[in-house]
């Protein structure tokens, strides 16, 4: 007992250490892990009657997306609603949220032994610690006291995190409005660990808290409607509305009436006041999405509402004033928009205060995994079955497709795996995805392998030399090549695309459309 003794207050030390939270939380799971000799730990956080892993050991890198819904997991409910310990029995009937999650162990944890330990601070349950291991009497010799010192560190260090997250925001906003009091956001959640989702998540951050207009950008699919909705929650009016118009579906004709409403007899059918979207974000915040399909004549209506905070509804004669923030997305290029005539550079200017990029899912790295986690975990829910993993041939070919559907394609290409090999399973209540169940073929991802290593075959200098004068080419054709060796090149510097456009200086969008053009590659690779 002396050497849990020592292990306890060296935990206790390691999570006073001047170190960041998740460094923290990495220790705990380190410390418990030497202490227990277990084979799966995790450190999971409390909100919206659901747990969410904020560190783990032993287990596939996709329970880091997961949520686990306490309707859905009896053991983690058990532990929430405990108050203390909860040893469960080796033999518990009750299905693990772990199972077939744990690399060395592929099947159902039918007979092993688990410990949860329940989180509180303040009398409020905030997380849970659980611990699991193969031999079913692995955690006997521990007593309910050494666990609960565990469990009381845990809270601490946590609750701490909690604390000093909920000041930074607070700071931020008392720069902007001294006298605000912010409370407790919406539940927005933004799976991703990656560098670039740091990025994005530390502009969104800096901006919530302001009313400037926000204009957000990426391809279809990226997930910029949750962009929106995390602005909105983390900033002052997050306890009024957040309004979403999808401006392309908008037809011409109800346009108008849909952003600043009408009144009585303005037109047929008109038969009663009506508010626009304007007016029922009154307070709060307006999403214009697709904001690139608008009708020219109604961006010059709009255009006004963001200068002047004023609109009138058709067939009004007042007009009336409006405090609504405005964020608008596209899938487009807007400048370009705008040199082709087709987008208002008054506008244009006006939307972009604050442009934020939200990047492709092919750049954002091991994100993939935990975002099919967060899918597998609500998919299995959906389809009534107790356990859903990934194999490790389907996490490999996750990981290499270029995924130019985005979020929105993985989404559905896991939902549709998912029933396959639910269709195929000998086992009703557990499913493993394997790289059979997707409907992602080679050429999706070899191609852009393929591409990649053209790109790398046709550069092997390692300094670039302008080409000499190719006579009877033609300038487009000359062109076209000088640029195909000029992106060759560059790329085979960098093996990266958002690289290879920064050094060009060119949006990586574009470099993907031109590369493609160019035939330099058929898909667009990380």
């Amino acid at each position: 007992m002396t050497k849990n003794r020592q292990a306890l207050m060296q935990l206790a030390l390691d999570l006073t250490q001047g170190i960041s939270a998740q460094d923290r939380f990495e220790r705990l799971l380190t410390v418990i892990k030497s202490l227990f000799h277990c084979d799966a730990s995790a450190l999971l956080a409390f909100r919206e009657q659901h747990f969410s892993p904020l560190a783990m050991n032993g287990m596939f890198d996709d329970v880091m997306g997961r949520q686990f819904d306490l309707d859905q997991h009896p053991r983690l409910e058990a532990i929430a609603r405990a108050g203390d310990i909860v040893r469960f029995p080796h033999d518990s009937d009750l299905p693990d949220p772990y199972d077939g999650l744990i690399p060395s162990h592929d099947g159902q944890l039918h007979v092993h032994a688990c410990i949860g330990l329940p989180l509180i601070a303040n009398d409020r349950l905030i997380g849970a610690v659980t611990i699991d291991g193969f031999d079913p009497h692995q955690f006997d010799q521990f007593s309910d006291q050494e666990l609960r010192v565990i469990s009381a560190l845990a809270a601490a260090s946590l609750h701490t995190a909690l604390l000093m997250e909920k000041l930074e925001q607070q700071a931020g906003e008392m720069a902007s409005s001294p006298a605000a009091v912010r409370p407790a956001t919406g539940d927005v959640t933004m799976i991703g660990q990656s560098v670039a989702m740091d990025q994005l998540k530390a502009q969104i951050s800096a901006v919530a808290n302001t009313d400037l207009t926000v204009l957000i950008t990426g391809e279809t699919g990226v997930g910029k409607e949750l962009v929106a909705a995390s602005i909105h929650a983390q900033s002052l009016r997050h306890q009024q509305p957040l309004v979403y118009l999808n401006c392309a579906a908008l037809p011409e004709s109800v346009a108008e009436s849909e952003l600043f409403g009408h009144v009585k007899g303005a037109f047929t059918g008109a038969i009663s006041d009506r508010k626009g979207k304007f007016e029922m974000a009154d307070g709060g915040t307006l999403f214009l999405d697709e904001i690139g399909e608008l009708p020219l004549a109604l961006q010059a209506k709009l255009l006004r509402v963001l200068q002047y905070g004023d609109l009138q509804r058709v067939g009004a004669d007042k007009h009336l004033k409006v405090n609504t923030r405005i964020i608008a997305a596209t899938n487009r290029l807007l400048h370009e928009e705008v040199t082709a005539g087709r987008f208002r550079a008054d506008l244009y200017h006006r939307l972009s205060v604050f442009p934020i990029s939200a990047p492709p899912l092919r750049e954002r790295g091991n994100d993939v995994i935990l975002l099919a986690g967060y899918f597998i975990e609500r998919c299995k829910a959906k389809l009534g079955l107790n356990a859903m993993r990934l194999s490790p041939d389907a996490t490999h070919l996750l990981q290499r497709y270029t995924w130019p559907g985005n979020i929105r394609e993985l989404e559905h290409a896991i939902n549709r795996a998912a029933v396959v090999a639910r269709a195929a399973s000998s086992d009703p209540h557990f499913v493993a995805l394997t790289s059979a169940h997707f409907n992602l073929t080679l050429q999706d991802h070899a191609s852009a392998a393929s591409s990649t290593e053209s790109l790398t075959a046709d550069t092997s200098a390692d300094t670039f030399s302008p080409p000499s004068v190719l006579l009877g080419y033609g300038l487009k054709s000359a062109t076209d090549a000088f640029q195909r060796q000029l992106i060759a090149h560059t790329y085979q510097q960098h093996h990266n695309w958002a690289a290879t456009a920064r050094e060009l200086q060119v949006d990586t969008g574009n470099l993907h459309r031109l590369v493609k053009r160019l035939g330099l590659k058929t898909q667009s690779s990380k």
